[in-house]
C-alpha cells in the first residue's frame, strides 16, 4: 500500500471528511481492520485565509510546496491537496517533487463524463469559480462550465468562509445554495460542481433531483483506489 501525503487544515473540516473517507475506502477494499497508510500536513487556515484575502498567491505557493515537500520527504508516495482552491498552484508544486499529485479536477472530469453530461455549473470559493485555473482543464475536456452571477458568488464564498469553515449548517444558506443550483440549471447546467471540498457538508444529492459532484468524495474515492494499486 502507498503512503498517501495529506495538505489538509484548508480546512480542517472537510480534511477530517478525507481522512474518514479514504480509510473507510481502503477498509471496503481490504476487508478486516485495515486503513490507509497516510501523513498529514495540515495548515492554520486562518492564516492561509488571509494571505488569499490579500492576492498573496506567491506567498502562498511557497508554503504549498514547503508542506508538499515536507511530506515527500517524510515518505509519502503521492500528495493529495486536500481542498479545490489551492489546486490553483499544482503545476508550481510539481516542478518541485518527484512524486505525483492527485489532482482534484481529473477526478471531476472522469465524473462527468460517466453521466455524460456536457454542461456544468460551479460552486466554490470565488477564487475557484472566477478564476480559470480551475474551469480550464474541464473547457479542455471538452465540459461546458458555467458560473453564477456576481451576487450569488458572493453569497456561496461568504457562506464557505463565514459558516462552513466553521463546521456552521444553516438551513437558510441551504436553501440559498439550493435556489442557486437551481437557477443554472434554468440557464443550461445538467449537474452542478460541488467545488470547495466543504460545500458537501451542507449539500447532498438528496437535496436535489440535479446531479451533483462531491469534489470531497470523488478525490477521496480516487486516492484510495490509487493508494491500492502495486
Amino acid at each position: 500500500m502507498k503512503t498517501i501525503g495529506l495538505i489538509g487544515g484548508l480546512s480542517w473540516e472537510s480534511s477530517s471528511v478525507y481522512y474518514s473517507y479514504i480509510n473507510r475506502f481502503v477498509q471496503e477494499s481490504l476487508g478486516g481492520i485495515n486503513s490507509a497508510k497516510c501523513l498529514l500536513y495540515s495548515f492554520n487556515f486562518e492564516e492561509v485565509a488571509a494571505l488569499q484575502k490579500a492576492g498573496e498567491w506567491a506567498k502562498l505557493t511557497d508554503e504549498m510546496i514547503h508542506a508538499a515537500k515536507t511530506l515527500e520527504n517524510s515518505g509519502a508516495d503521492m500528495i493529495v491537496i486536500c481542498t479545490n482552491t489551492m489546486h490553483k498552484m499544482v503545476d508550481e508544486m510539481k516542478s518541485t517533487l518527484s512524486i505525483p499529485i492527485i489532482h482534484i479536477v481529473d477526478c471531476v472530469v472522469e465524473a462527468v463524463k460517466e453521466k455524460g453530461l456536457a454542461k456544468v455549473g460551479l460552486l466554490g470559493t470565488r477564487f475557484t469559480m472566477e478564476q480559470p485555473f480551475y474551469r480550464e482543464i474541464l473547457e479542455k475536456s471538452g465540459i461546458e462550465v458555467i458560473i453564477p452571477n456576481d451576487s450569488d458568488r458572493e453569497v456561496i464564498h461568504n457562506v464557505i468562509y463565514q459558516e462552513l469553515c466553521k463546521g456552521e449548517l444553516n438551513d437558510s444558506s441551504k436553501q440559498a445554495y439550493l435556489d442557486i443550483i437551481q437557477s443554472l440549471h434554468k440557464e443550461g447546467a445538467e449537474g452542478i460542481i460541488l467545488g470547495c471540498t466543504e460545500i458537501p457538508l451542507l449539500i447532498q444529492q438528496v437535496d436535489t433531483s440535479i446531479p451533483v459532484f462531491d469534489t470531497t468524495y470523488l478525490h477521496s474515492k480516487k486516492v484510495a483506489e490509487i493508494a491500492l494499486v502495486d
